[in-house]
């Protein structure tokens, strides 16, 4: 397993091992103690997630505040993605800053988003399915989230603004700023 650092403290792309023959092909998609000792990541992941979107849809920005806080490690079974990470914890010296990556069914990439993150992702491809691993459960009072065309963040999600599809609960999400000034009083990320 490659595993690379982003401009994000904390945040890695990880490149699985990867075999291809003439019978197919093998991916080891993890390996929890080559993870730690390359990571520092010490968790356990206890939830998995799977969506299947179309072309278009973006799902983001989220995360879960205080004791419900997720690191999450993200993969595509089939299609591809924009996968988006903000690092939103205020002590951070990378605060505020915003790192994407493609990933895909071809390209095996994962992308491991540690607790405090705010993560979404844009869908380049029809029937998309992603798939990602918590270490901690959900619990629908701790979720919070940005808008995915926060100003100051200024995230490209390579698509066209008409061809992009939203849930209502993410057109109602907050700008960064407002999702700052609440989480000046709120626990830790």
């Amino acid at each position: 397993m490659k595993v690379t650092e982003t401009s994000l403290k904390g945040c890695y792309v990880i490149e699985p091992l990867f075999f291809k023959d003439n019978r197919g092909c093998f991916l080891l998609e993890y390996n929890k103690k080559e993870f730690q000792e390359k990571t520092g990541f010490t968790g356990d992941f206890v939830l998995g997630n799977q969506s299947t979107s179309q072309y278009g849809v973006v799902r983001g920005l989220h995360l879960q505040r205080g004791e419900f806080a997720q690191a999450k490690l993200v993969r595509v079974v089939k299609g591809k993605i924009l996968d988006v990470a903000v690092d939103a914890r205020k002590d951070s010296e990378t605060f505020g800053e915003v790192f994407s990556v493609e990933l895909s069914a071809d390209n095996n990439k994962q992308l491991f988003v540690p607790r405090g993150f705010l993560h979404g992702f844009s869908v380049l491809e029809d029937d998309t399915i992603v798939s990602y691993k918590c270490d901690n459960y959900y619990n629908p009072e701790a979720e919070d989230g940005v808008l995915f065309d926060d100003k100051d963040l200024n995230i490209d999600w390579k698509l066209k603004e008409d061809e992009i599809v939203l849930s209502d609960k993410d057109r109602m999400l907050k700008d960064f700023l407002s999702f700052n000034d609440i989480s000046k009083t709120s626990e830790n990320l």
